[in-house]
């Protein structure tokens, strides 16, 4: 077996080993984990490069591999976000600002300053919010339903096939009396849902960045309320929607996964590679960058669609209508990443939480519209070293910025230059200096990630960091097309095992655990 590898790759080989297959895991690049690496870009200074953030791993995943036991180390985000905001104070007091954290009381005192009315609604917001998130748990953690096998062949396979539709049903039950509002917070923009719930601006604004996180879309979208959903079903040390840092950098779950697959048998290397691919049109392997092949019955690609069948998989193994479809499928991306170095604590005013060196804080204006404007962006920011003293020297400081909405090309469809880059960073930190006074001239070191940047370094086809829109139309029966999203190819032997398979991206592992058992399923029919 071989594999193109980030996390979703490290899982389905650990689980493939499990089920008694032999698997050797090979990755393009000379660091494991795709987009979850940590990478040492200033000497001293280890930085989340991409991915930055833990919550969605599947924690029966977490579990079954034992990742704690592989040195896998989690802080949890609390507070979880601090919004301030651009106004004078009242009074001498300092600017207004927004904290939100695990301490509910804490957290309706901070929202009461703005409202008491969604200060005594947020307890409910949060249950409803849960209670979609865990009904949605069954359809996470199996592929999606076999519609060519309820449909096509015989009786014996039609019955066996009835078996997929176990999750549905499990999530329909869960769901109850409250599949309408799953129905309308999937299906609606997410600023409807929002709004009937909250009448404060601050807290609507900072709730909202969920849902556009990574998508090119607009709160004010349908379909960007399942972007909210899908940031806020996760877990963590068994606290339903947390969110925290990994020990060492986002490179900590990579590794502990390669590890745990190592412990179980697997074989891991770096090297580019391509797919193979017999006269009769299955896999046969994959060729590394040295021209040396490698044999294998089964291949999955944890590489984006695109990849897998554009640049890895012989053009003539591929039908032309099939080609066609995934020219289709949509990797637009808003995203910029800005890794940096800061020598100094800084001091971030607001009236409910003020303190030096904050671990995350939402930056962004009250009202977020789908603008590609480089001059005002939206940014999310987080310093994970003040709790993880092993990604700086001590009196330094890693600081992530996400930042939206950038586009691929500029303006009459020109490449960013390296110009451009500075130029956009330079902006980013004079409106996070608006915020933290003294934080530009702290910034000693940077690492700028554009949209093609992120194409090009981590394979993320458009930059997009989910390997595909997260639209409604490129989800659970049609992600990434209808006529893959059970994981097969065309080619025989060759699956895929990404993000851009059900059930979409994140950290999460699904896609990889789900791959791996319709490969075991299909194995001595190969």
């Amino acid at each position: 077996f071989s594999l193109f590898v980030g996390h979703n790759g490290l899982i389905a080989s650990a689980y493939l080993q499990k089920g008694g297959l032999k698997t050797a895991v090979l990755e393009r690049r000379h660091v494991l984990g795709g987009a979850a690496v940590s990478e040492e870009i200033i000497p001293g200074f280890h930085f989340s490069r991409a991915s930055y953030l833990l919550s969605l791993l599947r924690p029966h995943i977490y579990q079954d591999l034992e990742l704690k036991k592989h040195g896998l180390k989690v802080y949890i985000r609390d507070p979880y976000s601090f919004t301030p905001m651009l106004e004078d104070g009242v009074r001498g007091r300092p600017p207004r600002s927004l904290t939100l954290g695990a301490d509910l009381e804490k957290t309706q005192q901070e929202i009461g300053k703005f409202s008491e009315k969604d200060a005594k609604v947020y307890p409910d917001f949060l249950s409803y919010l849960e209670r979609l998130a865990c009904a949605i748990h069954p359809l996470l953690d199996a592929p999606p339903v076999d519609i060519p096998g309820l449909t096509q062949g015989s009786l014996r396979k039609k019955i066996t096939a009835l078996g997929s539709l176990k999750p549905l049903v499990k999530s329909g039950l869960k769901l109850g009396k409250n599949i309408p509002d799953f129905y309308e917070l999937v299906t609606a923009p997410a600023i409807k849902v929002l709004n009937r719930w909250f009448e404060s601006e601050p807290l609507r604004a900072t709730l909202a960045t969920d849902s556009v996180i990574g998508a090119n879309t607009s709160p004010n979208n349908p379909g960007s309320g399942y972007v909210l959903l899908h940031h806020v079903m996760g877990e963590l040390e068994k606290e339903k929607g947390a969110w925290g840092y990994v020990e060492g950098g986002m490179g900590g779950v990579s590794q502990s996964i390669a590890r745990s697959a190592r412990s179980l048998g697997a074989d891991i290397f770096t090297n580019r590679v391509s797919i193979q691919e017999e006269g009769d049109g299955s896999a046969k392997g994959i060729i590394l960058t040295d021209g040396t092949e490698v044999h294998s019955k089964v291949v999955l690609s944890n590489a984006t669609p695109y990849i897998t069948f554009k640049q890895l998989t012989p053009k003539d193994a591929l039908p032309e209508a099939f080609i066609t479809a995934v020219d289709q499928i949509d990797y637009t991306s808003p995203v910029t990443k800005i890794n940096g170095k800061i020598t100094q604590n800084l001091t971030v005013y607001g009236d409910g939480f003020p303190f030096n060196a904050p671990n995350h804080i939402d930056l962004h204006e009250i009202l977020i519209h789908l603008l590609v404007v480089l001059c005002r962006p939206m940014i999310e920011m987080t310093i994970p070293s003040v709790l993880d003293p092993t990604l700086a020297p001590p009196g330094c400081h890693v600081v992530s910025l996400f930042i939206q909405f950038t586009p691929y090309l500029l303006e009459g469809r020109r490449a960013w230059t390296d110009e451009d880059r500075e130029r956009f960073a330079d902006t980013v930190f004079d409106w996070v200096e608006h915020y933290a006074p003294g934080f530009k001239n702290s910034i000693v070191g940077k690492d700028i990630l554009t949209p093609p940047d992120l194409e090009r370094v981590f394979g993320l086809t458009g930059g997009n960091i989910f390997h595909g829109s997260m639209s409604l139309d490129q989800l659970y029966l049609a992600r990434p097309l209808p006529s893959v999203a059970d994981y097969r190819s065309p080619v025989k032997g060759l699956y895929l095992c990404g993000s851009g398979s059900h059930p979409g991206g994140g950290v999460m592992g699904a896609a990889g655990w789900n791959s791996a058992l319709k490969v075991l399923a299909d194995f001595k029919r190969l």
